[in-house]
């Protein structure tokens, strides 16, 4: 049993100690590297299994070993947990510790100040209330402590830097806080990016289904989303002549609070490192691309008109590939309608520059779109119940000969191509749409004020000195007074000896030294 006591109070004693927390605070940083340098599955779960299926054995152990969900991995939790009880355990008997050291006066006057690291004697014809009246002016501002000895000796015991401990306490719970901020946003805040056409194109944050993509936190269900509304009526970029984009700015509109039932809408202008903070949430512009607008004319004389977003694969001349899916009109019969879904895939260029029949993108901004279109007609395998891609169609159905690609043609805005069955399809130019995300951190405010003590704390420890001085005048017998001083710094000693020179300078009052 005494063995069992010994072990655990030894195991709480090295987990409580500051190297400890400093070793567990630089393996929560090193934790936190897979979190920056793998795929994760609560941002991207495609890539999570493009990677294991790529690197085989590799990628299957780093799954096993939760390396694709960091954040959430046993691991990273029990390092997290670790460091918490023990920056509390190294903290409280520290705070205590130096509450105590607060509270007591600065120590007694050593016998032999000769033996201190700075020393200084001399002998004035001043009287002991003399030199402890001007050794109490000059130590203004020092913690002191004056006391009588013997044969009519007077001491004064000072010390200064205090601040110092502070600074250290500061920094620690400090960061303790941020570590507190920071798992209280992961439990309660959440993320989500939604694509919204420009030109009247509408949000609501009333529930995750409006989302493209949604990252709840571990308490979030996404039932309780504080409403506001989005309505983005524009959108314009400027770009240098290099194609390199100069400014993004959504002109958008809001409603959050009452607006909602009185309908009213407050103008913003939307930028990317100007957030609208409305409703306790974050919206931020995250990018941009641009929607192909075609007009489809199926055989019947009925019209159908698509605006699907198409996803830039170049970020400097935005060249842009997708796909816009129609189903026919008036067409009841499950079985017709599957076979003569049409969808219009391809490659769109804002501004077009053509290498024979081959097109590219020569700018970024639309100045002359094109299309270079392949038309498929066939089951899309939209009723399939599998998940698709808004941006592809389903290559499955492509192989199986389920979907077949019937027409493929360069297309300038207001040209038109037809297909064998007369159905016509323009190319009627481009809409912008850009990239918002939602972000929601309840304890971000938190994160900054701990993100300051912390600096502040560091730098106060880093810069404050603790340092003692002490006094003694003693009447020599013949009228006059010798006075010694002696100095010791309780930390580094960079610095203090010439802050003690002036101060022995002072006291001892430019009487030659003996």
């Amino acid at each position: 049993m005494r063995a069992a006591l010994a072990f655990l109070r030894n195991t709480w004693r090295g987990l409580t100690a500051m190297r400890t927390a400093l070793t567990l605070l630089f393996l929560l940083a090193l934790g936190a590297l897979p979190g920056a340098l793998l795929p994760q599955r609560s941002l991207n779960q495609q890539k999570v299994v493009e990677y294991i299926e790529e690197h085989g054995w590799w990628g299957r152990l780093l799954n096993r070993l939760q390396f694709f969900d960091v954040y959430a991995s046993t691991w990273f939790a029990a390092i997290y947990v670790l460091l918490f009880v023990s920056l509390v355990g190294c903290l409280l008997p520290r705070t205590w510790e130096y509450a105590k050291q607060m509270r007591a006066k600065p120590v007694l006057t050593p016998r032999n100040l000769a033996r201190m690291p700075h020393h200084g004697t001399a002998e004035t014809g001043e009287s002991v209330e003399d030199v402890m009246a001007r050794t109490r002016e000059r130590l203004r501002g020092w913690r002191l402590v004056e006391r009588e000895e013997a044969d009519g000796a007077r001491s004064v015991s000072a010390e200064r830097g205090f601040l110092r401990e502070t600074g250290n306490l500061v920094f620690h719970f400090a960061l303790l806080g941020l570590l507190i901020a920071f798992a209280l946003g992961k439990m309660f805040g959440y993320e989500g990016q939604v694509i919204v056409q420009a030109g009247g194109g509408q949000f609501c944050n009333s529930g995750v289904f409006n989302y493209d993509s949604f990252r709840p936190g571990l308490r979030v269900d996404g039932t309780r989303l504080t409403p506001f509304c989005v309505k983005v009526d524009r959108f314009h970029a400027t770009y240098l002549d290099n194609g390199q984009a100069e400014s993004f700015q959504a002109d958008i509109q809001y409603q959050s609070g009452a607006d909602l039932e009185s309908g009213t809408w407050r103008p913003y202008p939307l930028r990317v490192n100007s957030p609208l903070r409305t409703a306790g949430d974050r919206l931020y512009l995250l990018g941009h691309g641009y929607t192909p607008l075609f007009t489809v004319t199926f055989p019947n004389g009925e019209t159908r008109t698509g605006a699907t977003q198409w996803q830039p694969v170049n970020q400097v001349t935005l060249a842009s590939e997708g796909a816009t899916k129609f189903d026919p009109p008036g067409v009841t019969d499950a079985e017709r309608r599957r076979r003569e879904q049409l969808a219009i895939t391809g490659l769109l260029a804002p501004t077009a520059a053509f290498h024979g029949e081959l097109l590219d993108s020569g700018f970024p901004e639309a100045r002359d779109p094109a299309v270079a279109v392949d038309v498929y007609r066939g089951d899309l395998g939209t009723d399939s119940g599998r998940g698709q891609s808004i941006f592809s169609i389903d290559q499955e159905q492509v192989r199986d000969g389920k979907l077949v690609k019937v027409a493929r043609q360069n297309l300038r805005q207001g040209e038109q191509l037809t297909l064998d069955d007369g159905t016509v399809i323009r190319f009627d130019g481009v809409r912008d749409w850009v990239s918002l995300q939602v972000s929601h951190d309840p304890a971000q405010v938190w994160v900054l004020v701990f993100a300051v003590l912390v600096i502040l704390g560091l730098l106060v420890s880093l810069s404050v000195k603790r340092r003692r001085v002490w006094v003694r005048a003693k009447p020599s017998g013949d009228g006059r007074t010798v006075i010694e001083v002696g100095g010791l710094a309780r930390t580094d000693q960079a610095g203090y000896g010439a802050e003690f020179t002036a101060l022995s300078r002072d006291l001892l009052a430019h009487e030659e030294k003996s």
